[in-house]
């Protein structure tokens, strides 16, 4: 009976093209800046008692202004897809850091706008998060950031 090819040898092993060695190689580095940069901002947070998803909803929520959005128009901003956009406004809410109320002219809309409290909680935290931002991104000139945003706006809006 011959023996079994050893699955790590060379003969055994897949060649990868150039491109799909650099297709691999900067989604891992795009993972890994990612995953960095979210702890960062994690502790951050940590000491507000935030998360970054909530975090998130009360930076859409100013940029709404005192109309507020829908549920659904605040889930559909958000960096990163939640499916419990509910769960993550009531406790924003419990802690009056947002308000949320029925539309009179469909009952079925409920309004989410950000309180006085939540303004001053963000407005608190607009510096130490642009101080952190400047950790991560200030080595790199306007130009280059500007690159690396198109980039990556190029990379994630391809065509299906």
């Amino acid at each position: 009976m011959p023996a079994k090819p050893d699955p790590t040898s060379p003969a055994r092993r897949r060649t990868r093209s150039a491109r799909t060695t650099a297709q691999f190689e900067v989604f891992s580095a795009l993972v890994v800046a990612a995953e960095q940069f979210e702890r960062e901002l994690v502790a951050l947070l940590r000491e507000d008692e935030l998360s970054v998803s909530q975090y998130n909803i009360l930076r859409i929520l100013r940029g709404a202004g005192p109309l507020g959005l829908a549920c659904g128009q605040v889930a559909g901003q958000l960096f990163r897809h939640d499916p419990d956009v509910t769960r993550l406004m009531d406790r924003l809410e419990k802690r009056g850091l947002i308000e949320r109320t029925r539309e009179v002219q469909d009952r079925r809309v409920v309004r989410t706008r950000i309180t006085p409290p939540g303004l001053e909680l963000l407005d608190g935290l607009d510096a130490p998060v642009d101080h952190l931002h400047e950790r991560q991104l200030g080595h790199m000139s306007e130009r280059q950031l500007s690159s690396l945003k198109t980039l990556l706006t190029e990379a994630r809006t391809r065509e299906e």
